[in-house]
Parts: C-alpha cells; sequence; structure tokens
C-alpha cells in the first residue's frame, strides 16, 4: 500500500530531512520524491510505501497535519488511492 505526502510552506532548511524523519520513525519507506521552490516557497510531493507503518494512516495523518500547523507548513498525508481519485480528469 502506498500514501502520498504533500508539503507546502516558506523554505527553510531541513524540511526534506524532518519529513523523512517522522516517515521513518513511523516505519514508512519514502519511494519517490518531487520537490520544487519557487519565489521563497517550497512544495514537496512524496510517494511512501505504508505497508509496516505503525500507527494506523489516520493517526500518522493528523499527527503530520500538527506537526505541519507547529512548523507553519501544511502538510497532508493520504491513501494513493484518494490521492488518484482527487488528481483525475
Amino acid at each position: 500500500m502506498r500514501a502520498i505526502i504533500t508539503v507546502i510552506g516558506k523554505d527553510k532548511v531541513g524540511i526534506l530531512a524532518m519529513i523523512a524523519n517522522e516517515c521513518a520513525k513511523a516505519n514508512v519507506n519514502v519511494l519517490d520524491v518531487s520537490q520544487t521552490i519557487v519565489d521563497g516557497f517550497f512544495t514537496m510531493t512524496m510517494s511512501v510505501d505504508i505497508e509496516n507503518m505503525e500507527p494506523s494512516l489516520s493517526s500518522f495523518s493528523e499527527y503530520m497535519n500538527q506537526l505541519g500547523k507547529e512548523k507553519d507548513l501544511v502538510i497532508r498525508v493520504m491513501h494513493q488511492d484518494i490521492f488518484d481519485s482527487m488528481h483525475k480528469i
């Protein structure tokens, strides 16, 4: 099973490292990362394997959302099926 993590916010040192570290703590394997910085704003989309994740996807998503608020970022975590459905034309 896969999930998608998106991050948006003002660019600062360590965003990618912070997200990757939280994934490692939850036993989430990072499969692919796409990131860019435009006019000082950081955007990232990360594909992750959640097969062996601890805790649940919803708990991890809530935790990452709260972490984003604390760090002045918007962090969203969703199952890949939902992400794919939202982005079909």
